[in-house]
C-alpha cells in the first residue's frame, strides 16, 4: 500500500496485521485523525511516529476498539473492528496512555487480578505465566514489592508484562520506554526485538526517535492528524532529498552539469584542492546515479577531486513532513 502524500510504498506483498481505510475521529469540530490509510505488515517492528497532539494515540484506541471511528475501515489480524472485538482482543496484547495498577497491591497480585479478569485466561496456568511474564521484563525481584513504591520505570514495566500474560499475535505499545533509565531502555529494546523474533508484530508509538530507529524496521509519520509516510525506514530516509559534495577547480563547469541533471548547485566554497560545490535533488526520482552524475561530470571536462552522496537522515524527513523537531533520548 502506497504511503500517505509521499510515494513511499511498504512491503505491499506482505500480509497486513493492521489495515486501515480512510480512518478518521472528529471530536466535534476538531478532525483529529484525518482519512488515514495505515498498512502494518505481519511480523514487523512498526514506528508510529509524530509530535504531540498529532493523532497517534487517538488513532491507537480507534485500531484497538477503544473508540469509535467517525468516517473509515480498521482490520486488524485480518479482522474488521470493532465488529470482530471479541475474537481479536484476545490475540492482542496492549500499553496505552500508561498503565494503571492496584497501588497497594504487589506486582504479582497486580497481574493475578488482571488476569483473571479476562474470561480468555486459563486460571490453570495463571501462576506460571504471571511468573513468566515478571520475568521477561526484568520484574521478578521485584514481584512481591507493593506498586506504590515502583518507579515509573517499573510500572512501564509492568504494563508490559500485562500485555505479555498469554500469547499475542500483535503487541501495541504506546510510548513503551516512558520514564525508563538507559538499563531499562536497553531491556525493553531487546523484549521489542525479542518478541518480534518469536513472530508477533510489534506496534510502538513513540517520539524518541533513537528508539525507533534502533528496534523498527518500518515507520509511519503523523501531523496534524494525517498520515504522511510510511514504509520501511530504509524507504523513509530514501524519500527525501538528496545531496552531493563535489571537490573540483572547475566549479563553474560543475554547475552547468548539475543544473542540465536537474539537480540545483550551492555557490562553491573554497578548499585547498579546488571548490567545495554542493547540489540538491527533490527526492529520488529527481536524483541520478551517484555514477551517472560523476560520468557526465568527468566527459564536461570537470576535474572530479572528491565526489560524495547523503541523504536525509529519518529526523530530517520528520522535520522537513512535519515542521516540528524530534525528542531524542539521552
Amino acid at each position: 500500500m502506497a504511503a500517505a502524500g509521499t510515494g513511499v510504498s511498504g512491503n505491499g506483498t506482505s500480509r497486513l496485521t493492521i489495515e486501515t481505510n480512510g480512518l478518521s475521529k472528529r471530536f466535534g469540530h476538531q478532525l483529529a485523525v484525518d482519512g488515514i490509510d495505515l498498512a502494518v505488515p505481519q511480523g514487523s517492528v512498526f514506528g508510529f511516529l509524530g509530535p504531540n497532539g498529532s493523532g497517534k494515540t487517538t488513532t491507537i484506541r480507534m485500531l484497538l476498539g477503544l473508540a469509535a471511528a467517525s468516517a473509515g475501515t480498521v482490520n486488524v489480524l485480518g479482522l474488521e473492528m470493532p465488529q470482530r472485538l471479541d475474537e481479536v482482543l484476545p490475540r492482542v496484547g496492549a500499553l496505552v496512555e500508561g498503565p494503571a495498577f492496584y497501588p497497594f497491591l504487589s506486582g504479582a497480585a497486580n497481574l493475578h487480578r488482571l488476569d483473571a479478569a479476562s474470561r480468555h485466561a486459563a486460571p490453570a496456568t495463571r501462576k506460571a505465566r504471571v511468573k513468566s511474564a515478571l520475568e521477561r521484563v526484568g520484574l521478578a525481584h521485584a514481584a512481591g514489592k507493593r506498586v506504590h513504591a515502583y518507579s515509573l520505570g517499573m510500572k512501564q514495566r509492568l504494563g508490559i508484562a500485562n500485555a505479555l500474560l498469554s500469547p499475542r499475535e500483535l503487541l501495541v505499545l504506546d510510548e513503551p520506554t516512558n520514564g525508563l533509565d538507559p538499563q531499562g531502555t536497553r531491556e525493553v529494546r531487546s523484549l521489542v526485538r525479542s518478541l518480534a523474533a518469536d513472530g508477533a508484530t510489534v506496534f510502538v508509538s513513540s517520539h524518541l526517535l533513537a528508539e525507533v530507529e534502533q528496534i523498527c524496521t518500518h515507520a509511519a509519520i503523523m501531523s496534524v492528524g494525517r498520515l504522511v509516510a510510511q514504509g520501511t525506514l530504509s524507504e523513509l530516509r530514501q524519500a527525501g532529498q538528496a545531496r552531493i559534495r563535489l571537490l573540483t577547480p572547475d566549479a563553474g563547469t560543475a554547475f552547468d552539469v548539475l543544473v542540465q541533471l536537474g539537480m540545483t548547485p550551492v555557490a562553491g566554497t573554497p578548499a585547498p584542492a579546488g571548490d567545495v560545490v554542493t547540489a540538491v535533488a527533490a527526492g529520488p526520482k529527481e536524483a541520478a546515479a551517484p555514477e551517472e552524475i560523476v560520468a557526465r561530470l568527468v566527459e564536461a571536462g570537470v576535474r572530479v577531486r572528491g565526489f560524495s552522496v547523503e541523504r536525509e537522515s529519518l529526523e530530517d524527513r520528520f522535520v522537513a513532513l512535519t515542521g516540528e523537531g524530534f525528542d531524542v533520548a539521552q
